[in-house]
């Protein structure tokens, strides 16, 4: 493939969505004008522009993969969303459902009616089903558990009863099961009596005549080996698989470190009683990684970017309050040295190059802390090196970078003692945001919070009043 058709599908995906854009605008456009037209053919030629545009639109809709249709979705404001949410056929809501953000996937469901929820959900599997539950209204939700037989409803209840970042909470379902006691040629027309493979079919599950999970049948093995032969003689007898209540970021790992596809799940007795896929893996780390990043910003929630703006301060007041106080104390130790400022105005203009500089080397930390906890590379046992190195890698960079600036300051104002006062300072309020990096998410960890939650508006709290009262404190004394 060339590295033109390699970005095609993303290119084509831009392009379709400034399609849309501008089929939403030519729409909005002459509605507007044939509103204020006035005449017997008004109603007439707003009811033909109004269709032209709308059946166009939904020409473009109806080429695109559910995903992206979703993406578009998302990057409409509400209005236009809501446009096009209208457009989609009733047999994709579902499948476009699954695949927006939590934070559309609730506008859109607001806006439809309890029939048009239960039309989007009834082709659904089970897992897929468990997913979409907790966001439906109530009485939906039971109204859909009756209609389903009773090998589905329990399977749904059985995903529903899991936390949702647990593995039994994320698995499939749909698989394909056969006995180690019969040839490949039977397993080969078995599968061809099948209409389709479950999706992500890379292997097959080997079971005895109780459902206990004796190995898998990679599908390449069933290609290759002899059809006389039995399913026993070439499974691969030690799969990796996992327990329904095992942590799915964990899985996640495994799926990466093994190149998994799929992998079987067991009860406690063994028992194969779903699978995971690649896909479900690969959203989960995705949606991992977007919670750090929204939770080292302080924010509560994924947030819809046209969310309300009162929805929006909902989710952004709590850790901006805190911020607030965390500035006002470091107000309060710049006012501790109202006098040194006075006597020498120089300390003004060169303090919040301390700060800055050690709220910068803080994050970094936080961050290499954080990712080293969620790939399970921290323990009680390397902490102390852990902190050690931190220090030294600070200590390194608080004496060369704090010499350039300390020469910076000796060059600018003549003192030689102020330029020492910025190095040292300098050092040590990133030793302090080096220490301070690695002990905020351990501490998270340790009160079973998120390590990625606020850190980085704690660690900037840190290194502004820390770096404040280290460089005025120090400048006092010896330079005064």
């Amino acid at each position: 493939m060339t590295e033109v058709e390699a970005k095609k599908p993303q290119e084509s995906l831009q392009d379709r969505l400034a399609q849309v854009i501008e089929l939403l605008h030519r729409h909005r456009l002459v509605e507007d004008l044939t509103h204020r037209q006035e005449g017997q053919h008004h109603d007439r030629v707003e009811s033909l522009v109004h269709r032209q545009n709308l059946v166009e639109l939904q020409r473009k809709l109806e080429d695109l993969h559910p995903a992206d249709v979703a993406h578009i979705l998302e990057a409409l404001p509400l209005d236009d969303r809501l446009t096009v949410w209208q457009l989609v056929r009733a047999e994709r809501d579902g499948d476009i459902l699954l695949e927006v953000s939590d934070a559309v996937r609730e506008t859109l469901i607001a806006d439809m009616d309890d029939h048009e929820i239960l039309a989007a959900a009834k082709d659904l599997d089970a897992d897929e089903l468990a997913d979409l539950a907790p966001e439906l209204p109530r009485d939906v939700v039971h109204e859909l558990m009756e209609s389903l037989d009773a090998q589905q409803r329990e399977r749904v209840r059985s995903a529903l009863s899991y936390e949702e970042d647990q593995v039994g909470a994320l698995m499939d379902f749909e698989m394909v099961t056969i006995r180690e006691d019969v040839s490949l040629e039977v397993v080969l027309r078995y599968l061809r009596r099948l209409k389709e493979l479950p999706g992500h079919t890379d292997k097959l599950f080997v079971v005895d005549y109780d459902g206990v999970l004796k190995g898998v049948l990679p599908i390449k093995r069933l290609l290759v080996n002899d059809p006389d032969k039995q399913v026993g003689e070439v499974m691969a007898d030690d799969p990796v698989s996992f327990h329904p209540d095992e942590d799915g970021y964990d899985a996640a790992q495994a799926f990466e470190r093994y190149d998994l596809i799929s992998a079987p799940v067991v009860d406690k007795n063994g028992k194969l009683i779903g699978r995971l896929t690649i896909d479900e893996m690969v959203d989960l780390i995705r949606e991992e990684s977007e919670s750090e990043v929204l939770n080292m910003a302080g924010l509560r929630e994924e947030e819809d970017i046209f969310a309300s703006v009162w929805k929006s301060v909902r989710n952004r007041w709590a850790w901006l309050a805190i911020n607030l106080v965390t500035a006002f104390l470091a107000s309060r130790v710049i006012g501790l040295f109202e006098g040194s400022i006075e006597k020498l105005v120089a300390l003004a203009a060169l303090m919040p190059i301390v700060a800055g500089i050690g709220g910068n080397s803080g994050n970094q930390t936080i961050t290499m802390i954080v990712r080293a906890m969620a790939l399970d590379q921290v323990s009680t046992g390397n902490t102390a090196r852990l902190v050690r190195k931190e220090l030294g890698v600070s200590l390194i960079n608080g004496i060369l970078w704090g010499g350039v600036i300390g020469g910076v300051a000796y060059y600018l104002y003549d003192s030689w003692s102020l330029g020492v006062v910025m190095t040292a300072a300098m050092t040590l309020n990133l030793l302090l945001a080096a220490l301070m990096g690695v002990l905020i998410p351990m501490t998270l960890a340790r009160l079973g919070r998120d390590p990625a939650m606020g850190a980085s508006v704690m660690i900037t709290a840190m290194t502004d009043s820390g770096g404040f009262f280290i460089f005025l404190g120090m400048a006092s004394i010896f330079l005064l």
